[in-house]
């Protein structure tokens, strides 16, 4: 079972990114007075334009997969399904934590709440 993060999930969650930069840039430039407001939307644009190009490979390889009793992921991260502590969504994001405090993303989902659904069907598997 994996979970491969979605891109049409990835470049909606880059837009309402871009949204919020784009509005607290404003915001910063009005509250210092500058008279040319509209180029706080254009820089938070283009950061997070800029941001969503380049990083879209690298998260987009970022596959995780349950295997036997583990969770794994990108860069060699495995987490035993008996260690996870708890899993909650976090927008398009599940957020897996381990007893001992560990953190885990699993990106850019396209049903967070599916996936932890399954996570969690996997979990009560092991426990049987």
């Amino acid at each position: 079972m994996s979970f491969p993060p979605d891109k049409t999930t990835y470049v909606r969650t880059h837009w309402i990114m871009a949204a919020l930069a784009m509005a607290v840039g404003m915001a910063i430039l009005w509250a210092l007075g500058n008279p040319h407001v509209w180029t706080g939307a254009i820089g938070g644009l283009a950061a997070v334009a800029l941001r969503g190009w380049y990083l879209m490979d690298e998260e987009m390889g970022h596959l995780w997969q349950i295997s036997d009793d583990m969770l794994e992921g990108p860069q060699g991260r495995r987490v035993a399904l008996a260690d996870i502590d708890k899993l909650r969504t976090i927008g398009a994001a599940v957020q897996v934590i381990t007893r001992s405090g560990d953190k885990h993303l699993i990106k850019f989902q396209a049903d967070p709440q599916a996936t932890k659904a399954r996570i969690d069907a996997a979990r009560l598997r092991g426990q049987e």
